[in-house]
């Protein structure tokens, strides 16, 4: 995550809805491509605030590409990303602020102890008061006995704990978690899923989450959208989605859509 120097929510600007009424992520119209090849071809989607949505979509559909972008570390060919109203090519640093991601692919260095890293990140984010900020958070994570434990030591799912903390240490409107409870056992993996719902829950935040398991989209996500060949195909909440579409389940569909997204072009929304 890029650093961002202010973990104030970023000002309103002139003309911007106010208040719940303005979705926490806008994506308008979004494109990248790769020598000439589209890995995003014109993605619109937005995000509510206390909303879980799924980003779904088999190996090369955009999902990674996207997330990259909404994130500022690529920059789209086309299109507009707003968090919270404001212009991430305009004000990328304000919309960082306010911005935050996870994934299991991406472990906090092994080397520095659990608050080493935090206090490493908090200082990167510019947290202030990081000092209270860190010790909610080992609390909230049930992190305070592995405080002074080196991060390469823990389990999979203390890992995951420990960066989704700091994934939080900015208190963001918008988390990006890719795959978070990848490699995790069953019970840790809920653990993981339950603590993520209450995060939703707190503050107007929104997450927008990448899963290839779809018993955990079903029971965590709001909403889904369903990605293939650089486009969204279908959208809507995972545990309906599925019988509109003449399939008898999430996983079905996405095996459906993988396979023949052409089929599915003409149901985009």
């Amino acid at each position: 995550m890029p650093p961002a120097r202010n973990s104030k929510l970023p000002e309103v600007p002139d003309g911007a809805a106010v208040g719940e009424n303005r979705p926490v992520l806008e994506v308008l119209n979004l494109r990248k491509s790769y020598a000439g090849i589209p890995a995003v071809d014109g993605v619109s989607f937005t995000l509510k605030h206390n909303e879980i949505v799924g980003l779904l979509g088999p190996n090369g559909a955009g999902k990674t590409t996207t997330i990259n972008m909404i994130l500022g570390v690529l920059q789209p060919d086309a299109g507009t990303i707003r968090v919270d109203g404001v212009d991430l090519a305009r004000q990328r640093r304000r919309v960082l602020a306010c911005t935050n991601f996870a994934a299991v692919y991406a472990p906090l260095p092994g080397n520095l102890t659990v608050e080493q890293n935090l206090r490493f990140f908090a200082m990167l984010y510019g947290v202030r008061r990081s000092g209270e900020r860190i010790e909610a958070l080992l609390r909230q994570f049930d992190l305070e006995r592995f405080r002074h434990s080196k991060c390469g030591v823990l389990s999979s799912g203390e890992q995951t704990r420990v960066c989704l903390a700091k994934a939080l240490l900015n208190e963001p409107r918008l988390l990006l978690l890719d795959e978070p409870t990848a490699s995790l056992d069953p019970a840790t993996a809920q653990d993981i899923r339950r603590g993520i719902r209450d995060m939703a829950r707190q503050g107007g935040r929104a997450i927008l989450w990448t899963s290839h398991n779809m018993y955990e989209v079903e029971e965590v996500c709001d909403r889904v959208l369903l990605m293939s060949r650089g486009r969204i195909l279908l959208q809507g909440d995972p545990r309906v989605l599925p019988r509109e579409h003449g399939a008898a389940s999430l996983e079905a569909l996405f095996i459906s859509v993988a396979r023949e997204p052409l089929a599915y072009q003409d149901t985009r929304r």
